[in-house]
Protein backbone atom coordinates (compact mmCIF):
# COMPACT_ATOMS: atom_id res chain seq x y z
CA UNK A 1 0.00 0.00 0.00
CA UNK A 2 1.29 3.44 -0.90
CA UNK A 3 2.56 5.33 2.13
CA UNK A 4 1.17 8.84 2.59
CA UNK A 5 2.48 11.63 4.82
CA UNK A 6 0.85 11.63 8.22
CA UNK A 7 -1.49 14.52 7.39
CA UNK A 8 -2.69 12.65 4.26
CA UNK A 9 -3.16 9.36 6.08
CA UNK A 10 -6.92 9.52 5.53
CA UNK A 11 -6.33 9.08 1.76
CA UNK A 12 -5.33 5.45 2.38
CA UNK A 13 -9.04 4.87 2.93
CA UNK A 14 -10.53 4.59 -0.57
CA UNK A 15 -14.09 5.15 0.62
CA UNK A 16 -13.08 8.39 2.29
CA UNK A 17 -11.15 9.42 -0.86
CA UNK A 18 -14.33 9.32 -2.94
CA UNK A 19 -16.32 11.16 -0.28
CA UNK A 20 -13.53 13.75 0.05
CA UNK A 21 -13.31 14.31 -3.72
CA UNK A 22 -17.07 14.79 -3.86
CA UNK A 23 -16.84 17.45 -1.13
CA UNK A 24 -13.89 19.15 -2.87
CA UNK A 25 -15.83 19.42 -6.15
CA UNK A 26 -18.81 20.65 -4.13
CA UNK A 27 -16.66 23.44 -2.65
CA UNK A 28 -15.51 24.50 -6.12
CA UNK A 29 -19.16 24.70 -7.11
CA UNK A 30 -19.93 26.78 -4.02
CA UNK A 31 -17.21 29.27 -5.02
CA UNK A 32 -18.73 29.49 -8.50
CA UNK A 33 -22.18 30.04 -6.98
CA UNK A 34 -21.23 32.96 -4.74
CA UNK A 35 -18.92 34.75 -7.15
CA UNK A 36 -21.50 34.37 -9.93
CA UNK A 37 -24.15 35.65 -7.54
CA UNK A 38 -22.05 38.73 -6.71
CA UNK A 39 -21.57 39.50 -10.41
CA UNK A 40 -25.27 38.90 -11.09
CA UNK A 41 -26.33 41.20 -8.24
CA UNK A 42 -24.08 43.97 -9.58
CA UNK A 43 -25.50 43.44 -13.05
CA UNK A 44 -29.04 43.86 -11.71
CA UNK A 45 -28.73 46.63 -9.10
CA UNK A 46 -25.26 48.16 -9.50
CA UNK A 47 -24.08 49.82 -6.27
CA UNK A 48 -26.86 48.12 -4.34
CA UNK A 49 -25.22 44.72 -4.86
CA UNK A 50 -23.81 44.77 -1.32
CA UNK A 51 -27.28 44.94 0.18
CA UNK A 52 -28.46 42.09 -2.02
CA UNK A 53 -25.49 39.93 -1.01
CA UNK A 54 -25.92 40.76 2.69
CA UNK A 55 -29.56 39.72 2.53
CA UNK A 56 -28.67 36.54 0.67
CA UNK A 57 -26.00 35.70 3.27
CA UNK A 58 -28.53 36.22 6.07
CA UNK A 59 -30.99 33.87 4.35
CA UNK A 60 -28.21 31.31 3.99
CA UNK A 61 -27.36 31.41 7.69
CA UNK A 62 -31.03 31.27 8.73
CA UNK A 63 -31.55 28.18 6.57
CA UNK A 64 -28.58 26.53 8.30
CA UNK A 65 -29.76 27.44 11.80
CA UNK A 66 -33.34 26.26 11.31
CA UNK A 67 -32.81 23.16 9.18
CA UNK A 68 -29.44 21.69 10.18
CA UNK A 69 -30.72 20.02 13.39
CA UNK A 70 -33.54 18.43 11.38
CA UNK A 71 -31.03 17.33 8.75
CA UNK A 72 -28.76 15.82 11.40
CA UNK A 73 -31.64 13.90 12.96
CA UNK A 74 -32.75 12.57 9.59
CA UNK A 75 -29.15 11.61 8.77
CA UNK A 76 -29.24 9.24 11.76
CA UNK A 77 -32.31 7.47 10.40
CA UNK A 78 -31.77 7.10 6.63
CA UNK A 79 -29.07 6.08 4.20
CA UNK A 80 -26.69 9.06 4.23
CA UNK A 81 -25.45 8.17 0.76
CA UNK A 82 -28.95 8.53 -0.66
CA UNK A 83 -29.52 11.79 1.24
CA UNK A 84 -26.32 13.32 -0.18
CA UNK A 85 -27.27 12.25 -3.70
CA UNK A 86 -30.70 13.90 -3.40
CA UNK A 87 -29.25 17.16 -2.06
CA UNK A 88 -26.67 17.33 -4.87
CA UNK A 89 -29.17 16.67 -7.63
CA UNK A 90 -31.57 19.24 -6.18
CA UNK A 91 -28.87 21.92 -6.04
CA UNK A 92 -27.77 21.03 -9.56
CA UNK A 93 -31.23 21.96 -10.79
CA UNK A 94 -31.64 25.03 -8.58
CA UNK A 95 -28.42 26.80 -9.67
CA UNK A 96 -29.60 26.51 -13.28
CA UNK A 97 -32.36 28.99 -12.38
CA UNK A 98 -29.91 31.86 -11.74
CA UNK A 99 -29.22 32.66 -15.44
CA UNK A 100 -32.90 33.51 -15.88
CA UNK A 101 -33.15 35.94 -12.95
CA UNK A 102 -34.31 39.49 -13.75
CA UNK A 103 -35.25 40.83 -10.26
CA UNK A 104 -33.43 40.93 -6.92
CA UNK A 105 -36.29 39.20 -5.08
CA UNK A 106 -35.83 36.21 -7.36
CA UNK A 107 -32.25 35.90 -6.09
CA UNK A 108 -33.53 35.74 -2.52
CA UNK A 109 -35.97 32.93 -3.32
CA UNK A 110 -33.40 30.86 -5.20
CA UNK A 111 -30.72 31.38 -2.52
CA UNK A 112 -33.12 30.29 0.22
CA UNK A 113 -34.13 27.17 -1.71
CA UNK A 114 -30.52 26.35 -2.57
CA UNK A 115 -29.39 26.57 1.02
CA UNK A 116 -32.29 24.47 2.29
CA UNK A 117 -30.59 21.57 0.53
CA UNK A 118 -27.12 22.78 1.51
CA UNK A 119 -28.23 22.69 5.16
CA UNK A 120 -29.18 19.03 4.69
CA UNK A 121 -25.95 18.11 2.91
CA UNK A 122 -23.28 19.63 5.18
CA UNK A 123 -24.05 17.95 8.55
CA UNK A 124 -24.74 14.69 6.70
CA UNK A 125 -21.30 14.85 5.06
CA UNK A 126 -19.61 15.75 8.36
CA UNK A 127 -21.32 12.88 10.18
CA UNK A 128 -20.38 10.46 7.39
CA UNK A 129 -16.61 10.97 7.81
CA UNK A 130 -16.51 9.07 11.14
CA UNK A 131 -18.72 6.41 9.57
CA UNK A 132 -16.25 5.60 6.76
CA UNK A 133 -12.98 6.09 8.69
CA UNK A 134 -11.24 4.23 11.49
CA UNK A 135 -10.07 5.56 14.84
CA UNK A 136 -6.53 5.71 13.43
CA UNK A 137 -7.24 7.84 10.34
CA UNK A 138 -10.30 9.81 11.51
CA UNK A 139 -8.45 12.87 12.94
CA UNK A 140 -6.37 13.19 9.75
CA UNK A 141 -9.49 12.81 7.57
CA UNK A 142 -11.34 15.56 9.45
CA UNK A 143 -8.30 17.86 9.38
CA UNK A 144 -7.75 17.25 5.65
CA UNK A 145 -11.39 18.04 4.93
CA UNK A 146 -11.09 21.27 6.92
CA UNK A 147 -7.80 22.22 5.22
CA UNK A 148 -9.40 21.77 1.81
CA UNK A 149 -12.36 23.91 2.88
CA UNK A 150 -10.00 26.70 3.97
CA UNK A 151 -7.76 26.44 0.91
CA UNK A 152 -10.64 26.57 -1.55
CA UNK A 153 -12.02 29.50 0.41
CA UNK A 154 -8.85 31.33 -0.69
CA UNK A 155 -8.35 29.89 -4.18
CA UNK A 156 -12.00 29.29 -5.09
CA UNK A 157 -13.04 32.90 -5.73
CA UNK A 158 -9.98 33.50 -7.90
CA UNK A 159 -10.66 30.35 -9.90
CA UNK A 160 -14.33 31.27 -10.20
CA UNK A 161 -13.44 34.79 -11.31
CA UNK A 162 -11.28 33.45 -14.12
CA UNK A 163 -14.00 31.07 -15.23
CA UNK A 164 -16.66 33.81 -15.11
CA UNK A 165 -14.46 36.12 -17.20
CA UNK A 166 -14.09 33.37 -19.77
CA UNK A 167 -17.69 32.09 -20.05
CA UNK A 168 -19.74 35.07 -18.84
CA UNK A 169 -21.68 35.85 -15.66
CA UNK A 170 -24.85 33.87 -16.31
CA UNK A 171 -23.19 30.92 -18.03
CA UNK A 172 -21.03 30.29 -14.97
CA UNK A 173 -24.07 28.81 -13.19
CA UNK A 174 -24.37 26.06 -15.80
CA UNK A 175 -20.74 25.10 -15.12
CA UNK A 176 -21.66 25.22 -11.43
CA UNK A 177 -24.38 22.62 -12.02
CA UNK A 178 -21.81 20.30 -13.64
CA UNK A 179 -19.78 20.26 -10.40
CA UNK A 180 -22.84 18.98 -8.52
CA UNK A 181 -23.31 16.26 -11.15
CA UNK A 182 -19.68 15.13 -10.85
CA UNK A 183 -19.93 15.06 -7.05
CA UNK A 184 -23.14 13.02 -7.31
CA UNK A 185 -21.42 10.43 -9.52
CA UNK A 186 -18.64 10.05 -6.92
CA UNK A 187 -21.15 9.59 -4.10
CA UNK A 188 -23.05 6.99 -6.13
CA UNK A 189 -19.83 4.92 -6.31
CA UNK A 190 -19.56 4.73 -2.51
CA UNK A 191 -19.99 1.09 -1.43
CA UNK A 192 -23.31 -0.12 -0.06
CA UNK A 193 -25.40 1.93 2.33
CA UNK A 194 -23.97 4.57 4.67
CA UNK A 195 -26.33 4.17 7.56
CA UNK A 196 -25.78 4.35 11.30
CA UNK A 197 -26.75 1.11 13.02
CA UNK A 198 -29.94 1.63 14.94
CA UNK A 199 -32.92 -0.39 15.96
CA UNK A 200 -36.07 -0.09 13.87
CA UNK A 201 -37.81 2.03 16.49
CA UNK A 202 -35.34 4.91 16.09
CA UNK A 203 -36.00 5.06 12.35
CA UNK A 204 -39.62 6.10 12.71
CA UNK A 205 -40.29 9.60 11.42
CA UNK A 206 -42.04 10.43 14.69
CA UNK A 207 -38.62 10.31 16.33
CA UNK A 208 -37.18 13.22 14.34
CA UNK A 209 -38.13 15.94 16.83
CA UNK A 210 -36.92 13.77 19.70
CA UNK A 211 -33.59 13.31 17.92
CA UNK A 212 -33.22 17.04 17.31
CA UNK A 213 -33.58 17.69 21.02
CA UNK A 214 -31.17 14.86 21.80
CA UNK A 215 -28.46 16.39 19.60
CA UNK A 216 -28.74 19.77 21.29
CA UNK A 217 -28.87 18.24 24.77
CA UNK A 218 -25.70 16.30 24.03
CA UNK A 219 -23.92 19.50 22.94
CA UNK A 220 -24.75 21.31 26.15
CA UNK A 221 -24.65 18.38 28.58
CA UNK A 222 -21.12 17.29 27.68
CA UNK A 223 -18.75 19.72 29.40
CA UNK A 224 -15.85 19.60 26.88
CA UNK A 225 -18.17 19.92 23.84
CA UNK A 226 -20.17 22.71 25.51
CA UNK A 227 -16.97 24.60 26.29
CA UNK A 228 -15.72 24.26 22.71
CA UNK A 229 -19.09 25.36 21.34
CA UNK A 230 -19.08 28.50 23.49
CA UNK A 231 -15.54 29.31 22.39
CA UNK A 232 -16.77 29.12 18.81
CA UNK A 233 -19.02 32.08 19.64
CA UNK A 234 -15.91 34.12 20.49
CA UNK A 235 -14.27 32.85 17.29
CA UNK A 236 -17.33 33.88 15.28
CA UNK A 237 -17.22 37.43 16.68
CA UNK A 238 -13.58 37.75 15.63
CA UNK A 239 -14.10 36.01 12.29
CA UNK A 240 -17.07 38.20 11.38
CA UNK A 241 -15.00 41.31 12.10
CA UNK A 242 -12.34 40.07 9.70
CA UNK A 243 -14.76 39.09 6.94
CA UNK A 244 -16.95 42.21 7.17
CA UNK A 245 -14.55 45.04 8.02
CA UNK A 246 -11.20 44.12 6.44
CA UNK A 247 -12.16 45.51 3.02
CA UNK A 248 -13.09 48.90 4.47
CA UNK A 249 -9.98 49.03 6.64
CA UNK A 250 -7.62 48.16 3.77
CA UNK A 251 -9.16 50.51 1.20
CA UNK A 252 -10.19 53.42 3.45
CA UNK A 253 -7.98 53.11 6.52
CA UNK A 254 -4.75 52.07 4.78
CA UNK A 255 -5.62 53.77 1.46
CA UNK A 256 -4.77 50.63 -0.51
CA UNK A 257 -6.57 48.81 -3.30
CA UNK A 258 -8.38 45.59 -4.13
CA UNK A 259 -5.14 43.72 -4.78
CA UNK A 260 -3.85 44.36 -1.26
CA UNK A 261 -7.23 43.38 0.14
CA UNK A 262 -6.87 40.07 -1.69
CA UNK A 263 -3.43 39.55 -0.15
CA UNK A 264 -4.73 40.17 3.37
CA UNK A 265 -7.65 37.76 3.01
CA UNK A 266 -5.33 35.21 1.40
CA UNK A 267 -3.10 35.47 4.49
CA UNK A 268 -6.09 34.68 6.69
CA UNK A 269 -7.01 31.66 4.55
CA UNK A 270 -3.42 30.40 4.27
CA UNK A 271 -2.98 30.59 8.04
CA UNK A 272 -6.16 28.56 8.49
CA UNK A 273 -5.00 26.03 5.89
CA UNK A 274 -1.55 25.58 7.43
CA UNK A 275 -3.10 25.00 10.85
CA UNK A 276 -5.39 22.32 9.39
CA UNK A 277 -2.42 20.60 7.75
CA UNK A 278 -0.51 20.80 11.03
CA UNK A 279 -3.35 19.16 12.93
CA UNK A 280 -3.58 16.40 10.35
CA UNK A 281 0.20 15.89 10.44
CA UNK A 282 0.31 15.43 14.20
CA UNK A 283 1.35 11.92 15.17
CA UNK A 284 -0.21 12.01 18.60
CA UNK A 285 -3.66 12.70 19.98
CA UNK A 286 -3.80 16.36 20.97
CA UNK A 287 -6.03 17.74 23.71
CA UNK A 288 -8.98 19.26 21.86
CA UNK A 289 -10.00 21.45 24.80
CA UNK A 290 -6.53 23.02 25.03
CA UNK A 291 -6.43 23.53 21.24
CA UNK A 292 -9.76 25.36 21.16
CA UNK A 293 -8.66 27.56 24.07
CA UNK A 294 -5.36 28.40 22.38
CA UNK A 295 -7.08 29.09 19.06
CA UNK A 296 -9.56 31.48 20.66
CA UNK A 297 -6.74 33.36 22.37
CA UNK A 298 -4.84 33.65 19.06
CA UNK A 299 -7.69 35.01 16.94
CA UNK A 300 -8.79 37.43 19.67
CA UNK A 301 -5.33 38.82 20.38
CA UNK A 302 -4.69 39.22 16.64
CA UNK A 303 -7.52 41.78 16.49
CA UNK A 304 -6.27 44.11 19.21
CA UNK A 305 -3.45 45.92 17.30
CA UNK A 306 -4.99 45.51 13.83
CA UNK A 307 -6.16 49.14 13.54
CA UNK A 308 -2.61 50.41 14.17
CA UNK A 309 -0.41 48.33 11.87
CA UNK A 310 0.60 48.74 8.23
CA UNK A 311 -0.04 46.25 5.44
CA UNK A 312 2.83 43.96 6.45
CA UNK A 313 1.66 43.86 10.05
CA UNK A 314 -1.90 43.15 8.98
CA UNK A 315 -0.74 40.23 6.81
CA UNK A 316 0.99 38.69 9.84
CA UNK A 317 -1.94 39.32 12.19
CA UNK A 318 -4.49 37.86 9.79
CA UNK A 319 -2.34 34.76 9.22
CA UNK A 320 -2.27 34.29 13.01
CA UNK A 321 -6.03 34.85 13.15
CA UNK A 322 -6.49 32.19 10.46
CA UNK A 323 -4.51 29.72 12.54
CA UNK A 324 -6.69 30.56 15.52
CA UNK A 325 -9.89 30.10 13.50
CA UNK A 326 -8.88 26.56 12.55
CA UNK A 327 -7.78 25.68 16.09
CA UNK A 328 -11.21 26.73 17.34
CA UNK A 329 -13.24 24.83 14.74
CA UNK A 330 -11.44 21.61 13.77
CA UNK A 331 -10.81 20.21 17.28
CA UNK A 332 -14.49 20.76 18.05
CA UNK A 333 -15.43 18.42 15.17
CA UNK A 334 -12.86 15.88 16.37
CA UNK A 335 -14.21 16.18 19.91
CA UNK A 336 -17.70 15.22 18.74
CA UNK A 337 -16.33 12.30 16.71
CA UNK A 338 -14.39 11.04 19.75
CA UNK A 339 -17.15 11.48 22.34
CA UNK A 340 -20.34 10.57 20.46
CA UNK A 341 -21.19 7.08 19.16
CA UNK A 342 -21.54 6.70 15.40
CA UNK A 343 -25.29 6.07 15.51
CA UNK A 344 -25.87 9.44 17.21
CA UNK A 345 -23.33 11.62 15.41
CA UNK A 346 -25.70 12.80 12.68
CA UNK A 347 -28.03 14.59 15.07
CA UNK A 348 -25.16 15.99 17.16
CA UNK A 349 -23.30 17.32 14.12
CA UNK A 350 -26.57 18.75 12.81
CA UNK A 351 -27.25 20.53 16.10
CA UNK A 352 -23.66 21.76 16.24
CA UNK A 353 -23.87 23.09 12.69
CA UNK A 354 -27.00 25.03 13.58
CA UNK A 355 -25.65 26.50 16.83
CA UNK A 356 -22.28 27.45 15.34
CA UNK A 357 -24.04 29.25 12.48
CA UNK A 358 -26.35 30.98 14.97
CA UNK A 359 -23.19 32.48 16.50
CA UNK A 360 -22.32 33.90 13.06
CA UNK A 361 -25.86 35.21 12.63
CA UNK A 362 -25.31 37.23 15.82
CA UNK A 363 -21.72 38.18 14.98
CA UNK A 364 -22.37 39.63 11.50
CA UNK A 365 -24.69 42.45 12.70
CA UNK A 366 -22.28 43.21 15.56
CA UNK A 367 -19.41 43.49 13.09
CA UNK A 368 -21.46 45.77 10.86
CA UNK A 369 -22.36 48.03 13.79
CA UNK A 370 -18.78 48.28 15.06
CA UNK A 371 -17.53 48.95 11.54
CA UNK A 372 -19.89 51.91 11.10
CA UNK A 373 -19.80 53.28 14.65
CA UNK A 374 -16.05 52.90 15.34
CA UNK A 375 -14.36 52.57 11.95
CA UNK A 376 -10.89 53.40 13.27
CA UNK A 377 -11.12 51.22 16.40
CA UNK A 378 -13.49 48.40 15.42
CA UNK A 379 -10.90 45.61 15.60
CA UNK A 380 -9.57 46.81 18.96
CA UNK A 381 -12.97 46.88 20.67
CA UNK A 382 -13.95 43.58 19.10
CA UNK A 383 -10.78 42.07 20.55
CA UNK A 384 -11.59 43.49 23.99
CA UNK A 385 -15.10 42.05 23.79
CA UNK A 386 -13.69 38.68 22.75
CA UNK A 387 -11.22 38.63 25.65
CA UNK A 388 -14.00 39.46 28.11
CA UNK A 389 -16.22 36.68 26.78
CA UNK A 390 -13.30 34.25 26.71
CA UNK A 391 -12.54 34.95 30.37
CA UNK A 392 -16.18 34.49 31.36
CA UNK A 393 -16.54 31.25 29.38
CA UNK A 394 -13.33 29.88 30.87
CA UNK A 395 -14.51 30.57 34.41
CA UNK A 396 -18.08 29.29 33.91
CA UNK A 397 -17.77 26.48 31.36
CA UNK A 398 -14.19 25.22 31.29
CA UNK A 399 -14.27 21.48 32.13
CA UNK A 400 -12.07 20.35 34.99
CA UNK A 401 -10.81 17.42 32.93
CA UNK A 402 -11.47 15.59 29.69
CA UNK A 403 -13.28 12.57 31.12
CA UNK A 404 -12.91 9.70 28.64
CA UNK A 405 -16.17 8.15 27.56
CA UNK A 406 -18.86 8.05 24.91
CA UNK A 407 -22.37 9.33 24.33
CA UNK A 408 -24.51 6.57 22.91
CA UNK A 409 -28.14 5.62 22.63
CA UNK A 410 -30.33 3.54 24.91
CA UNK A 411 -33.97 2.58 24.38
CA UNK A 412 -36.23 2.64 27.45
CA UNK A 413 -39.65 1.03 27.70
CA UNK A 414 -42.21 2.93 29.77
CA UNK A 415 -45.40 0.99 30.58
CA UNK A 416 -48.47 3.00 31.53
CA UNK A 417 -50.94 0.65 33.17
CA UNK A 418 -53.92 2.85 32.48
CA UNK A 419 -56.95 1.35 30.78
CA UNK A 420 -57.62 2.91 27.39
CA UNK A 421 -61.30 3.89 27.31
CA UNK A 422 -62.01 2.56 23.80
CA UNK A 423 -59.50 -0.16 23.04
CA UNK A 424 -58.85 -1.51 26.51
CA UNK A 425 -55.16 -1.88 25.63
CA UNK A 426 -52.38 -1.00 28.04
CA UNK A 427 -50.48 2.04 26.76
CA UNK A 428 -46.76 1.41 26.22
CA UNK A 429 -44.21 3.98 25.07
CA UNK A 430 -40.61 3.53 23.97
CA UNK A 431 -38.11 6.36 24.31
CA UNK A 432 -34.57 6.66 23.03
CA UNK A 433 -32.12 8.64 25.13
CA UNK A 434 -28.49 9.64 24.70
CA UNK A 435 -26.43 8.74 27.75
CA UNK A 436 -22.79 9.36 28.57
CA UNK A 437 -20.83 6.33 29.70
CA UNK A 438 -17.32 6.74 31.15
CA UNK A 439 -14.73 4.60 29.40
CA UNK A 440 -14.40 2.10 32.27
CA UNK A 441 -18.17 1.39 32.05
CA UNK A 442 -17.89 0.82 28.29
CA UNK A 443 -15.05 -1.65 28.91
CA UNK A 444 -17.18 -3.51 31.44
CA UNK A 445 -20.08 -3.73 28.94
CA UNK A 446 -17.78 -5.06 26.21
CA UNK A 447 -16.29 -7.64 28.58
CA UNK A 448 -19.74 -8.79 29.69
CA UNK A 449 -20.73 -9.33 26.04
Amino acid sequence: MKQYPQWLKGLQNQTFVRLYLAQTINLVGDALTWLGLALLAFELVGDGAGTVLATALTLRVLAFVVLSPIAGAIADQVDRKRLMIVTHLARMGIVCLFPFVTQAWQIYGIVLLLNVFYAFFTPTYTATIPLVTTDADRPQAIALSSATYQLLGVLGPGLAGGVAAWVGTRQVFFLDSITFLLATILIVTLPGQLMAKQNQQTRKSSRVLQNIGAGTRCLFADAPIRYALMLQFVGAIAGAQILVNTVGHVQSGLQLGKLEYGWVMAAFGIGATLASVGLGNSRRQLNSVLLTSFGTVLITLALLPANLVNLGGLLVLWAIAGIGQTLVNVPTQTLIADRVAVEAQGRVYGAHFAWSHLWWALAYPLAGWLGSALPSQNFFFSGLLGLGLLTMIYVVCQPAGLEPGLWHEHMHDHHHHTYHRRSGVVNQRDHNHLHFHPRHEIALELNSD
